[in-house]
């Protein structure tokens, strides 16, 4: 992800302006961060390296860019360790871009070697000429958005012949077609202030769960996605309370039902399985939607165990499904006070909340 450019006609840093509460250029690296991609790197200003590298510990690479986009690009591919075979460059003043675009140029990439999104042009195009202006045919033409994608020997390849706008262009001109896939209108490039958004949708889901604790004396205790010592609580899958609650929420939220629909404990497919699949999965799905997780917060209703020598963990795993960073996930405990089936010790109870916000196109 090219993150190292000025600025110049913004008018200032535009990659660290919030969204939502994110920095435009985290949004975008999260956008990366999905299947089928395995590792996000990053190309940022000299001397920047620290300031976004401690908020992605997990990125393949933090390193400085140079003058131009080629500079910049040949720092980034120069980074990309052994075992790697096709990379996608995205500009990261997109923040927009979604998921299921990410997997269109990459399935792309599979089959054809190099690719690009694009969207057609809306407005009526016109070409200055020494004699005044002549109108093109906007229906032959495309704006090119990214991430463009091709294989790595090709992008090695490209950048030897010279500067260019964008991959595709570098690529073409050492004889590679570059397939065009469809792109996304909402994708838009932050280059001036008045491309940030002013129209911000934001929703709140909330959920809850319990299970019993299990009759099994061998069966794990799951919650918030790691083992605990204790007692495991009875169900389909791992019965992990916090996941599936949080699940609930961020599904209520976006309006796509909820835990049971999605994953019915009638599926054999889903026995003893880990819920950290079910919340990762409802992350992506309301991503494709292009909604963004603005933060999440679980209160545990249990005698025990006690939870707080485990609270940071649970809140980093739960962070790691979710695509976010720990400090938007909120994790309290309480006891039932002796009452009721929880009070008595027979289970545990969870509620989430969950906020979510996507831009309006």
């Amino acid at each position: 992800m090219l993150a190292a450019g000025s600025g110049t006609r913004f008018g200032g840093d535009k990659l660290w302006r919030p969204i939502g509460g994110c920095p435009v250029w985290l949004r975008s690296f999260r956008a990366l961060s999905n299947p089928p991609v395995e590792a996000v790197g990053l190309v940022v200003p000299r001397g920047s390296e620290p300031g976004y590298a401690s908020l992605v510990p997990g990125a393949l690479f933090v390193v400085a860019g140079g003058g131009t986009r080629s500079e910049s690009l040949a720092n980034g591919i120069g980074a990309v360790p052994e075992g790697y075979d096709a990379v996608l460059v995205h500009d990261a003043a997109r923040p927009f871009c979604a998921p299921d675009l990410v997997a269109r140029v990459a399935k792309a990439v599979e089959t054809h070697r190099a690719a690009y999104p694009a969207v057609p042009a809306v407005d009526t195009v016109r070409l200055r000429t020494c004699d005044g202006t002549t109108m093109l045919d906007r229906s032959s033409l495309l704006l090119a958005q990214t991430p463009q994608g091709a294989m790595l020997e090709d992008l090695r390849r490209a950048l030897a012949s010279g500067e260019a706008t964008d991959e595709a262009a570098m690529l073409e001109a050492i004889g590679i077609h570059v397939v065009p896939v469809e792109g996304d209108p909402v994708n838009k490039k932050i280059t001036y202030l008045s491309d940030l958004p002013s129209d911000c949708e934001t929703r709140v889901g909330i959920g809850y769960d319990s299970h019993r604790f299990s009759d099994d004396v061998g069966r794990p205790l799951w919650l918030g996605g790691i083992m605990v010592p204790g007692r495991g609580l009875a169900g389909h899958s791992d019965a992990d309370a916090i996941l599936h609650a949080i699940t609930d929420a961020l599904l209520g939220a976006a309006a796509l039902g909820d835990i049971g629909e999605h994953f019915p404990d009638t599926d054999p497919r889903w026995k003893d399985a880990r819920s950290s699949v079910f919340l990762s999965a409802a992350a992506q799905r309301i991503a494709g939607d292009g909604w963004y997780i603005v933060n999440t917060n679980v209160t545990v209703i249990a005698e025990t165990p006690k939870l707080a020598p485990h609270r940071a963990a649970m809140r980093a795993a739960i962070a790691e499904c979710l695509g976010i960073e720990a400090s938007q996930v909120g994790l309290t405990a309480t006891t039932n006070e002796q009452m009721g089936s929880i009070g008595r010790g027979e289970g545990i109870a969870c509620m989430a909340v969950a906020t979510i916000a996507r831009t309006r196109s």
